[in-house]
């Protein structure tokens, strides 16, 4: 919990041009506050253990250590509660090294479909499984990477949120990934019933940040699952029509952690992951929330309302009234605003937290 002592503690501030916000943080966190989507923030948490040996990626998830990793729970429907729940299972198990962030995957399903073959096609028109990782949290400077059952990949870098003017670096490629699918069926025949397929991936960590994690270390990790309605024609599989648009089903997107609205390009609601040297297997450890993910959240209530008001009236505001945040963390607001940006900035223990106007947030030291 953060507390204050009513005084103005935040120190010195760094001007950004045109006009900032300071918050200060006199109250307790005050937590179960919902996104503009109405989803309730309740992001899914994962313990990722390390493994004992080097694993052969080939997708079968037969070494020791996968069975010592715990997996997920089941996947749901990205707008969480809302949607019912997927009728295939999904679920995801998390291990490293020095070397490797390890991935592995089951996806139950009955028709396993993939035709896409071609390095970075658009392969979520089809069935497939999706991988976001955020080192660091900031909501900028994140990685997907997609696979379907014939192995294709398809990985990015964007580097904002498409909400925020965000651009797709599909250029940027994973060096050094390892994966390795497996069919418990047969791929692209009707005439039969499959059971599942299994994905195995090893991310090296040069490719996704400066320095593998540390021990409590915590990022912020999703994973997505596109299915589409599918029926046999001629042999083959086609997406399944809607008589009433003409058109095939919407896909269906299932997640490990709800992003409450059809976007999974929604870092600040991603899962998080927490590393531990821990082997596999060999103790539980327990999940320890960093207490400044809660700043943050508030923080980005601010830029919610922000962009609501701009999208309303063109211009960010400096008053609270017109925010709608309520609460006694909000009353401590004093927000000097302009037409084209603003910044917010609230204290941990011994940093500095902002977000400005495009989302991203970042941290730091207390002078």
């Amino acid at each position: 919990m953060i507390e204050g002592s009513g005084k103005n503690e935040l120190g010195p501030i760094k001007i950004i041009p045109q006009c900032i916000i300071i918050l200060y943080l006199l109250m307790p966190y005050q937590s179960g506050i919902a996104q503009t989507t109405g989803h309730g923030y309740q992001p899914e948490q994962y313990t990722c253990y390390k493994a004992t040996e080097k694993l052969n990626i080939d997708g079968l998830l037969d070494e020791a250590d996968w069975g010592k990793a715990i997996p997920t729970k089941p996947f749901v429907d990205i707008e969480g509660e809302k949607r019912p729940l997927p009728w295939y299972e999904t679920r995801v198990q998390m291990l490293w090294d020095e070397e490797y962030f390890y991935i592995a995957a089951e996806l139950e399903e009955e028709n396993i479909w993939a035709t896409y073959s071609q390095h970075d096609a658009v392969i979520y028109q089809e069935n497939n499984f999706e991988v976001f990782i955020d080192p660091d949290g900031d909501t900028h400077n994140y990685y997907e990477l997609e696979i379907n059952a014939l192995g294709t990949v398809w990985d990015l870098l964007l580097t904002q949120p498409y909400r925020d003017g965000g651009l797709a670096i599909n250029g940027w490629d994973i060096s050094g990934l390892k994966k390795g699918v497996h069919l418990s069926g047969t791929l692209n025949d009707p005439a039969d019933t499959d059971r599942k397929w299994s994905v195995e991936l090893a991310i090296p960590w040069k490719a996704v940040t400066r320095q593998r994690p540390e021990e409590g270390d915590i990022w912020r990790v999703n994973f997505s699952r596109v299915e589409w309605r599918i029926e046999e024609e001629n042999g083959n599989y086609q997406k399944t029509v809607d008589p009433s648009t003409g058109k095939p089903f919407p896909e269906n997107n299932w997640v490990w952690s709800p992003q409450g609205v059809v976007a999974m390009h929604q870092p600040e609601t991603w899962g998080f992951v927490q590393f531990t040297e821990t082997r596999a297997g060999e103790k539980p450890v327990a999940f320890r929330q960093n207490a400044e993910d809660e700043i943050k959240w508030q923080l980005r209530q601010v830029y919610y309302a922000e962009r609501k008001h701009k999208k309303q009236y063109g211009q960010y505001t400096s008053q609270l009234s017109e925010l709608g945040l309520k609460g006694p963390f909000f009353q401590q607001l004093l927000i000097l605003a302009d037409e084209h940006i603003f910044v917010a900035r609230a204290r941990s223990e011994d940093h500095f937290l902002y977000i400005r106007e495009d989302g991203r947030v970042w941290k730091e030291p207390v002078p």
